[in-house]
């Protein structure tokens, strides 16, 4: 059944901590629907499923998950110790010239100026039905967390404004790095190079590295019960 979206953070994050401890395959039968058998090719099927239980609206919308809230949800798949297994995606990277110039106007801060984090326990062998969620965290960023998330979105906005496609690599950044972001290597979108001229690639997405992640949720598998 899907819930209303939550009325304010306090209900949110009750709606959130009811779900810790219980597994996937446990939450997809409580909405009576299944589990796929991995993820495949159901990309994005954990996070829906979260979406719809929690009541988030924005579905495809560029707005947070909660928009009323002003809260955006991030689940984030970690092993027994709570360290980070892969990096996060934020949201796409415009190649096409429709990029915000300033920081403060970016998606990116927009998207993570206040983020409920649910890690999902597991190790690489773990079924989908079998993860576990951890309890959440409600977080915004700290002075040094969002000084360093502006400065490397600045030194990656030089890249993406300059044209310099080629040299977009995921070495690039402290926290937040550009990673390809495509269903395959078919799939392109338009880009403007260093000379100005239109041409296709690979697209890209803003993607927080573990080791910043790991420092958010860290205290969710440190701090006594």
């Amino acid at each position: 059944m899907e819930q209303l979206p939550p009325q304010n953070e306090t209900v949110l994050i009750r709606r959130a901590f009811g779900l810790s401890g219980k597994t996937l395959g446990e939450i997809a039968a409580n909405q009576g629907t299944h589990c796929p058998p991995d993820l495949k090719r159901h990309k994005g099927w954990v996070g829906q499923l979260l979406e719809w239980v929690l009541g988030a609206s924005a579905g495809s919308k560029a707005e947070p998950d909660f928009p009323h809230l002003g809260i955006e949800l991030k689940t984030i798949p970690v092993d027994g110790s709570g360290k980070p297994r892969e990096s996060t995606y934020v949201c796409v990277a415009p190649l096409d010239g429709s990029m915000a110039t300033q920081w403060h106007e970016s998606w990116v801060c927009r998207k993570l100026s206040k983020v409920l984090w649910i890690p999902i326990v597991s190790d690489a062998n773990t079924p989908l039905s079998e993860r576990r969620i951890a309890p959440p965290k409600l977080w915004t960023p700290t002075p040094k967390q969002a000084h360093q998330l502006q400065t490397d979105w600045e030194g990656l906005f030089e890249l993406i404004a300059s044209g310099s496609i080629w040299q977009m690599d995921a070495f690039k950044g402290d926290v937040l790095q550009l990673r390809p972001k495509g269903a395959n290597k078919n799939d392109l979108v338009w880009a403007i190079d260093e000379e100005g001229n239109w041409v296709q690639t690979v697209p890209r997405g803003f993607y927080l590295r573990p080791s910043f992640t790991r420092e958010i949720i860290a205290s969710q598998f440190t701090d006594p019960p």
